[in-house]
């Protein structure tokens, strides 16, 4: 679990009330640990494996799974959060503040993986200037087996 920076917390916990606000909810210590819970780890949740994050570590908080659910997608309408969609097995969400970062998603287990490559970048402007189009932003996932997963085939 990575350190929470207070100042950085503090503005993202403040942007947060504030969209609760304009969506005329409650600020509840529930959502907030929600939002902690996310900012606190560096992986991919799907909301029933934060749920459980959650009741772990806050045994004596009374949080539902619709509250996980509802608040993830607010945080994901609000830009602070994004996902990953698996189709009919749902969402992982990660928190939306990260530099940006592509996706590598293992078919059979669903590990993701997280990469960076200033080559791909570099040639995607390329791509788009070439063709006369801003670029605002781009969501890269690559689909295939992990290295776990290729070895575990590999020994049955």
């Amino acid at each position: 679990m990575k350190k929470i920076e207070n100042v950085e917390y503090d503005k993202l916990l403040e942007n947060f009330k504030e969209i609760l606000k304009r969506n005329k909810l409650k600020y509840t210590n529930q959502r907030e640990i929600i939002l902690k819970m996310l900012y606190s780890n560096n992986e991919h949740f799907t909301p029933e494996k934060l749920y459980f994050l959650i009741k772990e570590k806050h045994p004596g908080l009374n949080v539902g799974i619709a509250t996980v659910y509802r608040t993830l997608n607010m945080l994901e309408e609000s830009d602070i959060a994004t996902s990953i969609s698996f189709g009919t097995q749902g969402k992982k969400f990660e928190l939306g503040n990260k530099p940006h970062h592509d996706h590598m998603i293992c078919k059979k287990c669903s590990e993701i993986i997280e990469f960076e490559d200033k080559a791909i970048e570099k040639r995607q402007e390329q791509i788009a200037k070439e063709r006369g189009f801003k670029l605002t932003g781009h969501l890269m996932q690559l689909y295939g087996i992990c290295g776990k997963c290729q070895q575990t085939d590999m020994e049955e």
